[in-house]
């Protein structure tokens, strides 16, 4: 689920898919995965090793690939293996005919298998780009239409002492990064590489808008017009999110994108999506579930840290709806669950309400999520809501302020941002920590 009130309509055609079910495989171990911790050079990357190294931090079972042979046998069933997570030793596979599961539950090596997808009558997806017009006006200040939601959070003063962002590098895990590839705002933005989880075959420039306008939150960087919270970064594009239906395999898509990140040796993972409820109501997650442990991706969520990733995430958008609580991964533990306020400083109605499940504080920090400033599929600006926009925000001043401290480990500079919050002494379930000050963060951890 895209964390975001609304964004641009992007022209679509509707097929008829053949009908297909996706299960989540859950593997009984590691035993046969042909490698061993001691030797992490056989199957991390060097940039994940080097991340790793830095932070001090071990290599252990997580990192461990899943069982080539597991997955040889499982494909000979008949089952299509979609995607793997080694760090929840799980696959993801597609059958079109129910039965074929059979043969996988049967084999010695898999615990269970669980629904995640079934596709539905008809589909409609994105089919033609939008034309391009790049019409924008200039302001003032330097920050054009973005500076209040950066002077909120105070990451001008970061900018200012020289932190823009440079040397780091974000993956942004989304929906669609529309026209990304062709808005002049965004032609200066750094992108390394893109890759999709939801239809590898599809041009992730050709799907949806949010991903392009989370983007432009950040990685923005034209004078007068827009500039982002981290306009010097660089950025990998990863789709996780179908924005054709609402299945839970979406959150195995997450998984496997913050995997890949990991292996490009990124700093930062910014993700303005959230799951609660689904097309299929069986498969709903519960209030009681919002633990950071029990859903796939929240697991991998508060795993990220103790690999060196700096994870961020939307709170969500059901403050105003019945569901009411944050969503999946923003339950996550060491990571950052990011709510919404207005201008003023004041909550949205529809910003997600915490607390996880287990008693910690979610969301972790606030930042501007209504009428924000963003490029559109156009290259105009536009007005932009929803949580999806104060996560980003606030990722980029967070990259700012890794990068002045590159030696600090994630769980640190979360806490140093959870202490900069105007709420710090007195959290709650609507604002948890507060709006960070960014140049308090940046002292905390310079006194430290």
């Amino acid at each position: 689920m895209i964390a975001t009130t609304g964004f641009a309509q992007i022209f679509t055609s509707t097929t008829q898919p053949e009908k297909t079910y996706k299960y989540r495989v859950y593997l009984h171990d590691k035993a046969d995965c042909g490698y061993s911790v001691e030797n992490p050079e056989a199957f991390l990357s060097q940039k994940a090793i080097e991340r790793r190294k830095k932070f001090n931090l071990a290599v252990d079972e997580h990192d461990l690939p899943v069982s080539a042979n597991y997955i040889a046998a499982i494909q000979k069933t008949g089952a299509r293996v979609c995607n793997v997570s080694k760090w929840n030793n799980t696959a993801v596979v597609e059958v079109k005919k129910e039965k074929t599961m059979d043969k996988v539950s049967r084999l010695a090596f898999v615990d269970s298998v669980k629904l995640v997808y079934s596709s539905p009558k008809s589909l409609t997806l994105p089919s033609v780009r939008d034309n391009v017009t790049d019409r924008t006006e200039k302001r003032e200040d330097f920050y054009g239409a973005g500076k209040r939601q950066i002077e909120l959070i105070n990451g001008q003063k970061l900018h200012e002492a020289g932190f823009k962002g440079e040397g780091m590098t974000i993956a942004v895990i989304d929906g669609g990064f529309h026209n990304a590839d062709k808005i002049a705002g965004l032609a200066s933005v750094n992108i390394l590489g893109t890759k999709n989880f939801v239809r590898p075959d599809m041009d992730t420039y050709l799907d949806g808008s949010h991903g392009m306008m989370v983007l432009s939150c950040i990685g923005a960087n034209v004078p007068n017009v827009l500039v982002g919270t981290a306009p010097g970064a660089s950025f990998y594009l990863l789709q996780s999110e179908d924005g054709a239906t609402e299945f839970p395999v979406e959150e195995d898509n997450w998984c496997a994108a913050v995997e890949f990140a990991d292996s490009l040796g990124v700093d930062v993972i910014t993700s303005s999506l959230g799951y609660n409820t689904f097309d299929d109501v069986s498969l709903n997650h519960t209030h009681a579930t919002l633990d950071g442990v029990t859903a796939i991706n929240s697991r991998s969520a508060s795993l990220a840290a103790s690999r060196g990733l700096m994870v961020l995430n939307s709170a969500g958008n059901s403050g105003n709806k019945p569901w009411r609580k944050i969503g999946t991964p923003a339950d996550g533990k060491d990571m950052l669950a990011v709510g919404a306020v207005r201008a003023d400083g004041y909550a949205t109605s529809f910003t997600s309400q915490g607390f996880a499940a287990d008693g910690r504080v979610k969301p972790d920090a606030m930042a501007m999520g209504q009428s924000c400033r963003a490029f559109d599929t156009d290259g105009s600006i536009t007005h932009v809501d929803g949580t999806s926009f104060s996560c980003p925000i606030l990722c980029g001043a967070v990259t700012c302020l890794m990068q002045a401290f590159p030696d600090k480990r994630p769980e640190l500079i979360i806490d140093a941002i959870h202490r900069a919050g105007d709420r710090y002494d007195n959290p709650d379930e609507i604002y948890g920590y507060g709006i960070p000050d960014m140049w308090k963060a940046y002292e905390i951890l310079k006194n430290q």
